[in-house]
């Protein structure tokens, strides 16, 4: 019986130092390739496995009221868009004619002044115009004020009896609104501002 159990010690012993020598064996085999790279957090002291899971979208229907207020944005958007590149151009246009008439003193040399460039602008501008909605008409009003710093109404009185006065009845045409309009790129046209410089991000307008 001792024989026996003497000889099931040493099978045993013999059987572990055979794992044992594998796996020094196996251990010594492995390389670079067998070890793999993972990101890690340290959270209360332990340090855990850190994944970066895939975007997951997730979509919704949009409300009576959202989808109201994306057609009007988009509206805006489309309207600042067309019309933003004639106010830019008016606006440099009236800041250079205001430019030049504060140096002229005689009524006839400033009527004089205003002809010379009639010409010119009424090429320029009339034409498109008169192919803008209301809509647009009227943002288009906001953005004048904004570029020239004068509403079209002090524009017209400033004018009247010019082309320029005659451009911007040009455009009054289309409007049922007041041509006082202000600008208010804090308050109530902010919205509009922001189009107003995506548009000058994306055509390289300086603001």
């Amino acid at each position: 019986m001792i024989r026996l159990i003497k000889y099931k010690v040493l099978c045993l012993s013999l059987f572990v130092a055979f794992c044992s020598s594998n796996s020094e064996q196996l251990y010594a085999q492995q390389n670079i390739n067998d070890t793999i790279l993972s990101y890690a957090v340290i959270y209360n002291g332990d340090t855990i496995e850190a994944k970066t899971l895939p975007a997951l979208g997730l979509y919704s229907r949009l409300t009576a009221k959202q989808m109201s207020d994306r057609a009007k944005w988009t509206r805006l958007r489309n309207a600042v868009y067309v019309t933003y590149p004639y106010a830019k151009r008016a606006g440099t246009v009236m800041n250079d004619m205001n430019a030049q008439l504060v140096k002229i003193d005689s009524k006839d040399a400033r009527k004089k002044y205003i002809q010379s460039r009639e010409k010119e602008l009424k090429k320029e501008f009339t034409d498109p115009l008169t192919n803008l909605s209301i809509y647009q008409g009227r943002v288009l009003m906001k953005l004048i004020n904004r570029e020239t710093g004068n509403n079209c109404y002090d524009i017209i009185k400033e004018y009247k009896g010019s082309f320029t006065a005659r451009f911007y009845q040009t455009v009054a045409f289309f409007f049922s609104s007041s041509l006082k309009q202000p600008y208010d790129k804090s308050g109530d046209d902010a919205e509009m501002e922001k189009i107003v410089q995506e548009v000058q991000r994306m055509y390289g307008y300086r603001g």
